[in-house]
């Protein structure tokens, strides 16, 4: 028996379930929020269960019934975007949806290189990007939001499938005028008691209690930010030091102080950068694509999370 219902109205409802409100899905669909919700509606009314609970003001949020259906929605939506994909492949060219998800400090570094050449070589792909922290960029994945994710390989990685792209050691910057500017290496021990700025989103404080307890000693932290260029123009002006893992293009703040970076003598683990996917999922052709020519083209730029 043919269904009853589209995969416009799949692809709404699982807008809305993924960024939690009608507005927002409207936005990503590039639909009126009043086309989602009757559409949504008219779902549910098809389907005979009620998907969403409305709060105005407050989103929406799943019903049990929503929380069922929303996995086999995402689904359908996969195997409808494959069957157009397979028949475009058929015409000698790749192409689909790609949803490329990434740890939101490396997006600047990595996002731009990679989807200016990933488009140039497949054109008829219809990438998307979603950022966040790494605990977000983890969900998205198991929850299907995203095909793969760019982001460091921290702890417990349970249901991922990680490619490593690179690996690099901590480092920490410090202003020109700084006594360890001149240093070839600095032990986090003799930083010690310096002001430390930290960026505020996980895991970096989690990474610096890490790093300062194997060095025997305990971080003082002064200030927290949530942008971390913020983290280096305060850095530039001698309010503190910071601990990285990515390095930068310019050694310069975002005001054009300049900044030096001194490796630390410490033996840290090196941090890997992987591209992640779930474990659970088989990659289409687009994202195994994307996942190569990530592994080649970080491996040919060198970038920025090498540490000289």
């Amino acid at each position: 028996m043919a269904a009853n219902f589209s995969l416009r109205q799949l692809e709404y409802f699982v807008a809305v379930a993924d960024t939690g409100s009608m507005s927002a899905a409207a936005v990503r669909c590039h639909a009126s929020q009043a086309s989602i919700s009757t559409a949504i509606a008219d779902l549910e009314r098809r389907l005979g269960v009620q998907l969403l609970i409305r709060r105005r003001a407050k989103g929406v949020s799943l019903t049990e019934a929503g929380s069922r259906i929303l996995g086999r929605a995402q689904a359908m939506l996969t195997q409808a975007d494959e069957i157009t994909a397979g028949a475009q492949a058929e015409e000698g060219q790749l192409a689909g949806r790609l949803t490329v998800g990434c740890y939101a400090a490396l997006m600047p570094f990595l996002i731009p290189l990679l989807v200016d050449g990933f488009t140039r070589l497949h054109p008829a792909v219809n990438l998307e990007l979603i950022e966040g922290q790494q605990n977000e960029m983890r969900q998205a994945l198991v929850q299907g939001s995203c095909d793969v994710a760019l982001m460091y390989a921290f702890g417990d990685e349970g249901g991922l499938s990680c490619t490593t792209l690179r690996a690099s050691r901590p480092y920490v910057i410090v202003s020109a005028d700084h006594p360890m500017a001149g240093r070839e290496s600095v032990s986090l021990a003799e930083l010690a008691d310096e002001p430390l700025i930290i960026y505020a989103e996980p895991p970096a404080q989690q990474n610096a209690d890490h790093w300062f307890s194997l060095a025997g000693a305990r971080p003082n932290i002064r200030y927290r930010t949530s942008s971390i260029e913020a983290v280096r123009s305060m850095v530039a002006r001698g309010l503190g030091f910071a601990t990285l893992i990515q390095t930068w293009p310019t050694d310069t703040s975002i005001e054009g102080l300049p900044l030096v970076s001194v490796p630390l003598s410490d033996p840290l683990d090196n941090v890997e950068l992987v591209i992640a996917h779930a474990s659970h999922v088989s990659p289409t052709h687009r994202a195994r694509a994307f996942l190569q020519y990530a592994e080649q083209t970080l491996a040919d730029a060198g970038g920025p999370d090498t540490i000289d």
